[in-house]
C-alpha cells in the first residue's frame, strides 16, 4: 500500500470515528438559521437558556443517529420474535415522528425526520 493511500485511509477511519463520537455526520442547517438561536424563557419572562440553533441541530441529529443505531440492533437481535421486534420498531417510529416538529432546522429533505404517516 502506497503512503498516500494510507494517510487517506487513516484520515477516513480518523473521520468516521469523529462523527460516531460527535453523534454523527455533519448535517446543513438551513439558512435562515445560520445565525439563529432559540431562547428559552420561564413564565416571568426571564431569559432561562440561548441556545445556538447549529448547537440545537446538533443535538437533534445526534439523537437520530442513536435512533438509527439502536433500530440497527432491534433489527439484527438474534432473540426478539418478529412481533415483539414490530413493537419495538413501532414506538421507534413514533420517536422520529416526535421529532418532526425539528424538521425547519434541516437544509435537506433527506435529512429530515418522518414519522408514522410518511413510512
Amino acid at each position: 500500500m502506497e503512503p498516500d493511500d494510507l494517510y487517506d485511509l487513516v484520515l477516513e477511519a480518523t473521520r468516521q470515528a469523529l462523527n460516531e463520537e460527535l453523534g454523527g455526520p455533519q448535517v446543513p442547517l438551513t439558512r435562515r438559521l445560520v445565525e439563529g438561536s432559540v431562547q428559552i424563557v420561564d413564565g416571568e419572562g426571564r431569559l432561562v437558556k440561548d441556545v445556538p440553533v447549529a448547537t440545537l441541530l446538533s443535538k437533534v441529529t445526534a439523537v437520530r443517529e442513536r435512533l438509527r443505531v439502536l433500530e440497527q440492533k432491534l433489527n439484527n437481535h438474534p432473540s426478539l420474535e418478529p412481533d415483539e421486534r414490530a413493537d419495538l420498531q413501532a414506538y421507534i417510529t413514533r420517536c422520529y415522528g416526535s421529532l418532526t416538529t425539528f424538521n425547519v432546522l434541516f437544509a435537506n429533505e433527506r435529512d429530515k425526520f418522518v414519522g408514522m404517516k410518511g413510512r
